[in-house]
């Protein structure tokens, strides 16, 4: 029985298979058959009237794509994804892995940056105003001397 019941499972799966497979092939027709039509729409409103070319069918506004396809897809981006592509990936992965996500990085960092003004106007009244003063002198005989 368990022999009849892994064959009647091993036919499932071979046509959920097929039918993906099938389906794929439809939805990929279907696509490019729209992607071809709107290609067909958009060059015939536009180029006649910008470019004073002439309108044109499906078959070559498909064969346009199939063009420039093979124009831009073979001979342009052709190291897209370089393992070094992966830098700002790694980057984020180690912030998760570490337990620190971007946002809280970011809001940690500024805190840290602000964690110490309230020291702020003490510091600028025992030291502050007699350290700025020494620093416009050194700065005005510096131009002086230029």
């Amino acid at each position: 029985m368990s022999h009849l019941k892994h064959k009647k499972n091993s036919f499932l799966i071979a046509t959920r298979f097929m039918g993906l497979i099938i389906g794929g092939i439809v939805m990929a027709g279907l696509f490019a058959f729209i992607f071809g039509y709107f290609v067909m729409l958009l060059w015939n409103w536009l180029m006649p009237e910008i470019f004073g070319l002439t309108t044109i069918n499906y078959w070559q506004a498909f064969g346009i794509i199939v063009l420039a396809k093979l124009i831009f897809g073979i001979f342009g981006h052709k190291d897209h994804h370089k393992p070094d592509d992966n830098k700002g990936k790694d980057f984020f992965r180690n912030w998760v892995h570490n337990g620190i996500f971007p946002w809280k990085h970011h809001r940690q960092q500024k805190k840290e940056n602000f964690n110490k003004w309230h020291y702020y106007d003490d510091f600028w009244q025992e030291e502050g105003e007699e350290t700025f003063r020494k620093y416009v002198e050194k700065k005005e005989n510096t131009n002086e001397t230029k």
